[in-house]
């Protein structure tokens, strides 16, 4: 399958995606983070993963191009992620699917600073309802990680499909 990591960063999980993926486009905002991705595949051998600079709110893919469009802790750092989701919805091949991993709602405002969080995480309803607002459905959510230490950041998944 053709996945796209979206707002990769340094690439660990472009690398992992590319272990079981006919092709992988990681998009990231930062030149240094593509150049430290692209570095870090080519010591590990990894030729199947090709390095894109652009912003998740205006996607450098094809339409209906890829079979997975996957965000892992970048959403939060879009300005209008509703925007970033519809974006994913337009690259998708009809049937393609989205996963993403990011936080639930949080009151860490440090964060914003710390790790330019534009958002501090999103609630289930608010994501699920900006996914159904871009057209995807079988929308699922689920909070699979609790920390147990302070600021007790929780992990939300969000899986859905394009319709075929």
């Amino acid at each position: 399958m053709v996945i796209a990591d979206l707002g990769a960063g340094e690439g660990a999980s472009s690398l992992l995606l590319a272990q079981n993926a006919k092709r992988v486009i990681a998009v990231d905002t930062s030149a240094n983070m593509i150049e430290v991705a692209r570095d870090q595949a080519l010591r590990a051998g990894i030729l199947n993963v090709e390095y894109r600079l652009g912003d998740m709110e205006d996607l450098p893919i094809d339409s209906s191009s890829v079979d997975l469009a996957f965000f892992s802790q970048s959403l939060h750092h879009a300005l209008h992620p509703a925007r970033a989701l519809a974006e994913a919805h337009r690259i998708l091949h009809p049937g393609g699917r989205i996963v993403i991993l990011d936080l639930v709602r949080h009151r860490f405002e440090e964060a914003r600073e710390l790790y330019a969080d534009e958002w501090l995480g999103f609630s289930e309803s608010d994501l699920e309802s900006m996914l159904h607002q871009s057209g995807f459905t079988n929308i699922q959510t689920s909070i699979p990680h609790k920390e147990p230490d302070p600021p007790h950041f929780q992990t939300l998944l969000a899986v859905a499909n394009k319709q075929a």
